[in-house]
């Protein structure tokens, strides 16, 4: 185990010197990139396409290609799956992440190049366990069995040499071999895709190993560790995994379930780290252990530009590369990578809280908000919202959904908010009073049409039962993985189904 310490702490820090050597020199590391990926690709069809040959600068990058999004690389990667190459890139794909970004009907199929994988997916888990452990030098984090929630796989119907899944489980499924002989459980179960014989079977083959860390979406790592609980009957986690030391966690905002792993894992050892990493690309990590910024991975294969979110609908938009950013502008994200995605807009809203090095913030989806009459409310201020409203009424939150109620004869303009509680208020009133308050005071588009309440009413806030959103998951057949909740819808579907299902009416 010394061997296997020293080898790993020699690896570390290494790389820790090649990411301070990123942050130094941001903008040459970018640029580098530009040209690797311009060059790469000139010989697809794509790069012949768009003479991927002449182009020597961003600025002719941006003239010449216009952004893109899944439904315009469609055709392409639907190409790519019936086994054409040489497309989008010029080496084989044949694995496609499976996302569906929200839980709605239509699935994305992400190409993953052999390059992605190295280059940005395993690179940007290797730099986790890096940062993680220049961080925390006296970790013992490698003497145990790390416990990844991953999700499934299955061959591709379109070609039997291409196949699909979500991200991590294609992860899983071309770990190295000293990595599989860390992780448990074993692949078997690891890759099942009916999701509650799986979190039970997990639950089984994890309880008697020597668990030291955990990584996962936090909704469903969660619901594993509340079945531990019940099959061991023990109080906590701790009593379980005694070694267990950090919790690796992505894809929704980790606040509203900070409170809950706390309950679960009371240790005051237990550490969590963030990530950002996306169907489409590894792009942030926590470097810093006392505050949530995540540092923008600027050597993985990917090219930014940065979109500023009130100019999305417009026609051939202006972007911004890594030089043009400022402070606390809210941006969509677009990335151009070693898989073949070109100018590709995924979705994400960003901001950046430093810019030397850069630092980022999750701030919501483009298409996951409510501005049905001008208030503008992001994720990010729901999220903060309600935990000022939850610290204040010392309440709990599991999940929750919201939309906006239209103006319409015998209705006021207002908010819905669908919330799960795993704790509830003592007062819904005072919880929907406290929400409203720091709404304003996060999100002045809010305050002014909540002024007077000449346009926007007091919110609704509804509580559901227990499980109302998973079996809402369940019943759309999203269990597992990285489907999730949307936090916030500018239409109605959503809320009007969940209420169908616990019998409301809308």
């Amino acid at each position: 185990m010394a061997l296997i310490n020293s080898v790993l702490s020699w690896i570390i820090k290494k790389r820790i010197h090649q990411i301070e050597l990123f942050m130094k020199y941001p903008h040459e590391v970018q640029q580098e990139w530009f040209k690797k990926l311009i060059n790469t690709a000139k010989d697809t069809e794509w790069g012949i396409q768009y003479d991927y040959k002449s182009i020597t600068k961003p600025e002719q990058f941006k003239e010449r290609l216009p952004l893109s999004d899944y439904n315009s690389l469609k055709p392409y990667i639907d190409r790519l799956m019936r086994g054409e190459q040489n497309i989008l890139w010029n080496t084989d794909v044949k694995w496609f992440a499976k996302s569906s970004g929200t839980t709605s009907d239509k699935s994305k199929f992400i190409p993953v190049s052999e390059e992605s994988l190295e280059e940005c997916h395993f690179k940007g888990g290797k730099d986790m366990l890096s940062i993680y452990c220049n961080n925390y030098p006296d970790t013992k984090i490698f003497d145990g069995r790390s416990l990844a929630l991953g999700g499934s796989h299955k061959i591709n119907e379109f070609n039997t040499d291409s196949f699909y899944g979500d991200l991590s489980a294609i992860i899983i499924e071309n770990l190295p071999f000293w990595a599989e002989f860390q992780r448990v459980p074993n692949k078997t179960i690891a890759l099942m895709d009916e999701w509650e014989s799986k979190i039970e079977k997990m639950a089984l083959a994890t309880i008697d190993h020597d668990v030291t860390s955990i990584s996962g979406v936090p909704s469903w790592t969660l619901l594993l560790l509340k079945k531990i609980l019940e099959i061991t009957g023990k109080n906590n986690i701790n009593e379980v995994w005694k070694n267990l030391e950090v919790y690796f966690h992505g894809g929704v905002n980790f606040m509203p379930y900070h409170e809950q792993f706390k309950q679960l894992i009371p240790s005051s050892k237990m550490n969590y780290l963030e990530t950002y990493n996306a169907t489409e690309g590894f792009f942030g990590i926590q470097d810093n252990p006392n505050s949530d910024e995540l540092l923008l991975m600027l050597d993985y294969g990917i090219y930014y530009e940065f979109l500023p979110v009130e100019l999305v609908d417009t026609e051939k938009p202006k972007t911004y590369t890594l030089e043009q950013v400022s402070k606390d502008v809210n941006y969509a994200l677009i990335i151009s990578t070693n898989a073949g995605l070109w100018r590709y807009m995924i979705g994400d809203t960003i901001k950046f809280t430093s810019l030397n090095p850069f630092r980022i913030k999750i701030t919501g989806r483009t298409k996951n908000y409510i501005n049905a009459f001008g208030e503008e409310l992001i994720v990010d201020n729901a999220i903060n919202a309600l935990a000022i409203a939850c610290e204040k009424s010392n309440a709990c939150i599991v999940e929750f959904t919201a939309a906006p109620i239209f103006l319409e004869e015998g209705k006021n303009a207002s908010h819905e908010w669908l919330i799960e509680f795993d704790k509830e208020p003592e007062s819904i009133e005072y919880f929907t009073e406290i929400l409203d308050n720091a709404l304003k005071s996060l999100n002045s588009d809010y305050e002014a049409k909540r002024y007077h309440s000449l346009m926007l009413h007091l919110p609704i806030v509804r509580s559901v039962p227990k499980n109302t959103f998973y079996n809402w998951l369940k019943s759309k057949g999203k269990l597992g993985g990285q489907h999730k909740v949307p936090c916030l819808s500018n239409d109605r579907k959503y809320v009007e189904e969940i209420m169908l299902i616990i019998g409301l009416s809308s």
